[in-house]
C-alpha cells in the first residue's frame, strides 16, 4: 500500500518569518579559489575517469529543484552504501559568518534515494565545466566530488556526485540533530535561508516519491525552532 503523505511541520509561512538575506562576505579565506585553467584540466580529468560512458549526475539535494543544466532523462535511483547528513558547515551562500549554518552532503552509511539525470552527450567537456563551476569554488571543493554506482530500476549506472564524505578541514561537522535543526532555522546569507534550502529538497522529494525520515524528522524540528524563534504574539 502506498504510504499517505502527511502535511509538512515546515511550511511556507514559517520560512517568510526567517526569510532574509545577508551580505555577502565573500570568498572564504583560507581556500584556494579555482582558476579558469583548473575548471577545464578538473572537467577533463573527471570525463576521463567514467571513461565512454554518458554523464549521469545524482542529485540528493538542490540540484533536485534547480539543477541548472540540460538533461535528456531522469531517474529515480538509489545510492546504496550512502546517506543525506547536514555536515557541511558554511558561513556563506544560505549563512552568514555571524549565524553559521549547514549544508547537505553524502556520508558513508545506509542507502540514498534520488535522481539521476542523463546529460545530452553533445559538448561533454563545456558541459562538465559547467557543472563543476556550479558545484566548485576551491581546490579543496574537488576532493569531494566523485563517480558512484547507483541503481534504477534493476539497472547499475554510473553518477557524478557533489560533496560526498567531504573530510577537508573545517567542512565536515558531525553534530546532533537538534543542533542541525537550531543551525537552518537561524542561518541566512546572501541567497537565502537554510531553512529554505530544506523545504525545497524535501518538497521536491516527496513530488518523485521519495520519502527521507532523516530529513522528516530535521524538518520538524527546524519548524519547531522557528516557533521557538517567533512565538504567536
Amino acid at each position: 500500500m502506498p504510504r499517505k503523505k502527511q502535511p509538512l511541520s515546515l511550511t511556507a509561512d514559517l520560512i517568510a518569518l526567517v526569510d532574509r538575506r545577508e551580505p555577502d562576505p565573500g570568498p572564504d579565506p583560507g581556500y584556494v579559489e579555482l582558476t579558469n585553467a583548473e575548471y577545464a584540466e578538473a572537467a577533463k580529468d573527471f570525463l576521463k575517469r567514467n571513461g565512454d560512458g554518458p554523464i549521469w549526475v545524482f542529485a540528493y539535494g538542490s540540484l533536485i529543484w534547480r539543477p541548472e543544466f540540460d538533461f535528456v532523462e531522469q531517474r529515480v535511483c538509489t545510492a546504496h552504501g550512502w546517506r543525506r547528513s547536514f555536515s557541511l558547515a558554511i558561513e556563506r551562500w544560505r549563512a552568514s559568518p555571524q549565524q553559521p549554518g549547514l549544508m547537505m552532503a553524502l556520508d558513508y552509511g545506509g542507502s540514498c534515494h534520488g535522481v539521476a539525470f542523463r546529460l545530452p552527450d553533445d559538448d561533454k567537456l563545456k558541459r562538465m565545466e559547467r557543472l563543476l563551476r556550479r558545484e566548485a569554488s576551491y581546490r579543496e571543493d574537488l576532493l569531494a566530488f566523485r563517480w558512484i554506482d547507483v541503481s534504477a530500476g534493476g539497472e547499475k549506472l554510473r553518477a557524478l556526485t557533489f560533496w560526498a564524505a567531504p573530510r577537508a578541514d573545517g567542512y565536515h561537522l558531525k553534530l546532533p540533530i537538534e543542533e542541525q535543526a537550531i543551525r537552518l532555522a537561524r542561518a541566512a546569507g546572501h541567497i537565502g535561508t537554510s531553512a529554505e534550502y530544506l523545504y525545497n529538497t524535501i518538497s521536491k522529494l516527496e513530488e518523485h516519491g521519495i520519502h527521507d525520515t532523516y530529513l522528516w524528522r530535521l524538518q520538524k524540528l527546524v519548524a519547531e525552532e522557528i516557533r521557538r524563534m517567533h512565538p504567536p504574539k
